[in-house]
Parts: C-alpha cells; structure tokens; sequence
C-alpha cells in the first residue's frame, strides 16, 4: 500500500514547500506546454529568464542585494532542480540556470561595480551569463589551459577557443578562463568578456541531447576585454574555478536524482495505464519488480544527496564524497532511464515522450563538470590513496 502521507523530512521547512510549490507552478504554466517547440527551435526564448526571476528561480543563493534570495541553503536548489527537471529536459535546467556556474566567481570575487555589471541584470532576468573553461584540446585539466590574455595597457587581447559552452551563443557574459601568467594553476585568470566585443565570436554545436540548451564554441581574436572586467586577481583564478567545480557537482548529482525520479513517476503511470493481455502492466511481476529497483537505487542516491547538502550547507567542502556521489547519481540515472524505455516499450522510443529525451540525455551528466574517470580520481587522491 503506498504510503499517503509522507513523513517530515528532517532538513526541509515550511519555506523550502512554499518555494516548491512557486516553482511547481512555474513549470506548469511557463515551461512544460513548451518544452517540445523549444527543442526544435534549438534554444530557450529570452523572455523566459525574465519569468523565471519572477518565479524565485534565478536568484537562489546569490546575495540579496544584488537581486538574489541572499540565502545559501543548498537545499533550495536541491528544489530548484527537482522541480525544473519535471518538465523532462535536460536542456531546460541546464540552459535557464547557466548563470549558476557563469556568475558565482562575480558574485564571490566581483567588485561592486562588476556586479552591478555582470551580476544583478543577470538574476533580475535581464542578461544571460556563461561559463568557459572547457577547449577543444583539453576538458577536465584546467591548469593546462592555452588560451591567452596578454596585458596591453588598460586592455587584455585574448586568443584562443572555448568549446561545449552551455548558453554560448545566447550569453550576453561570459566567465572566461585564460592564462595571464606561467603554466600550470598558478597562471590561470578570469575574464568577463561580453557578447559584442570586437574578436568574440561563436558558432553553434549539434547535440545528442540537450537540444532546448544552444551549446557553442567560442572563438577570441585579438579580443580586446578591458582590464577592469577581470574577476579578482590576476593568476589567482584556480582556486576560484575549483570551488566553482563543487557546486556545480553537487547540482548535476540532484539532477540525475531528479531526472531519475521523473522516469520512475513516468514509468509507474505508464504501467498502471497500459494494459497487455487483458491486465494493466503493474499486475506483471517482473514490472513491479523494475519499478523496485529503480525506487531503491533512487532513494540510496536521495540519502547521500541530502546529507551532502547538509554538509555543505554546514560549511564542509566534501570534495571526494561530491566526486562520489556524482558519478553513483549519473550511473543510477542511467540504469533506471533504460529501463524506463523498456518499460515504455515502443512507446518509449518516440519523440515527445519525457522518458526517451531523458535517455538521450543521462550521458552528458555522467561528463560535464569532470568525467566519471576524472571524479575518481581526484576522490582517491582527496582521501589519500
């Protein structure tokens, strides 16, 4: 018998449902009766990032007085990508909140007036932001980074490429991150180069998944970014990324977590409705079965996700067990979407079903923000092996 009324969970208030519910709604009027056209059309309308700040969404955890909720609690963006990934578009979550791995260092480091810039427009629904780390020759080894911004009097010229950026082509700002000094981590700076400037330039990239999100590889010429659009100081931008990198770890693992969980909710409707051979699919036993499994890994991945968010949240940065729990969420969501397809039979190939655009897309979970191989070993080496 399913359990009616869930017991209380120990780390969520009554103002984390309020938000949930604001946010619920959000995704049922703005976001879901669209999802297909904006697959199609390959990127997410400008005026949804004003809706979204509206609706609480763009704001969580940068500080108020540029526009944010001025509350850090991970917990809220735990929500926040529960709730958007019930649209069932990787895309959706992944593009309309690039601006949470794009603006935390101008939140954390900008001066007043670069977010006055960079950052309020920004929450408020007005700009885009991006995040360039990531070049054709090299992913997850920042350190090693080639692209160059040499100091000419109040100007850096910037050269080289960026690519798989998220928001690339629709971003008014971009968090780029260049060498202004020696190799390796302690020569690596960030830039905010903005959209126009004369040697910036962009071309689109077709995806397996993702279609809603505009992915782009960035191109620098001879960019001339002025020196006050560096964030923090010069060859100190390592640091900044790494912390950068945690965050945006710890929000893939809830939105496989949360991608996951739309498939189960899918997948146990579907076997309630459909009926093969006179009786609905969950009277087969090897049905409820499925269905099990996907709930218990499910639930194993949720317990680890919200003590982290604890953790976090208490100020413990959690580096190995994030690494860790990453690739456990990527890895379960990738079991349990297949078997939601399976589940779904033929119906679960076709376009339009939420199931089968969340297969296509459990992969790229499983590489952005560091490889499952690179997530491993930067936890054996955090834990001393």
């Amino acid at each position: 018998m399913e359990q009616t009324h869930p017991l209380p969970h120990p780390f969520l208030t009554e103002a984390h449902e309020t938000y949930r519910s604001q946010l619920r709604r959000f995704v049922q009027k703005e976001c879901e009766p669209y999802i297909d056209t904006w697959e199609r059309a390959g990127e997410l309308p400008r005026a949804l990032q004003r809706k979204a700040a509206e609706a609480g969404v763009l704001g969580i955890g940068f500080p108020e007085e540029y526009g944010g909720s001025g509350d850090n609690d991970p917990f809220f963006q735990l929500i926040m990508a529960e709730e958007l990934a019930r649209a069932g578009s990787g895309g959706l979550l992944a593009s309309l909140v690039s601006h949470r791995i794009g603006s935390p260092p101008v939140a954390a480091l900008g001066t007043h007036e670069q977010k006055e810039r960079f950052l309020r427009p920004v929450l408020e629904g007005h700009k885009i932001a991006a995040l360039a780390i990531t070049e054709p020759d090299g992913g997850s080894d920042v350190a090693s980074l080639r692209t160059t911004a040499r100091r000419e009097g109040d100007y850096y010229l910037v050269n080289g490429s960026k690519t798989f950026i998220t928001s690339g082509m629709r971003a008014d700002c971009v968090t780029v991150a260049v060498r202004t000094g020696e190799g390796g981590m302690n020569g690596v700076s960030l830039l905010a180069v903005e959209a126009g400037t004369p040697g910036f330039t962009r071309t689109p990239l077709e995806k397996m998944g993702w279609w809603c999100s505009d992915t782009a590889t960035l191109y620098f010429e001879d960019c001339r970014v002025p020196v006050a659009n560096l964030i923090g100081d010069e060859n100190r931008g390592f640091k900044a990324i790494m912390k950068n990198f945690n965050n945006e770890r710890l929000m893939l693992a809830a939105q496989a977590w949360a991608f996951g969980q739309v498939c189960h909710e899918e997948s146990l409707a579907y076997a309630r409705q459909r009926h093969t051979f006179g009786k609905p699919l969950i009277t087969r036993q090897v049905i409820r079965h499925k269905l099990v499994d996907m709930k218990m890994q499910l639930d194993a991945v949720k317990a680890q996700l919200d003590l982290l968010c604890w953790q976090v949240g208490g100020g413990y940065s959690q580096v190995a067990e994030i690494c860790l729990l990453k690739n456990l969420a990527t890895s379960t969501l990738e079991r349990v979407a297949g078997e939601a397809v399976q589940i779904f039979g033929g119906a679960g190939y076709l376009r339009g079903a939420k199931v089968e655009r969340i297969f296509r897309e459990t992969k790229v979970l499983s590489i952005g923000g560091g490889a499952t191989e690179i997530m491993k070993d930067l936890a054996a080496r955090q834990l001393g092996y």
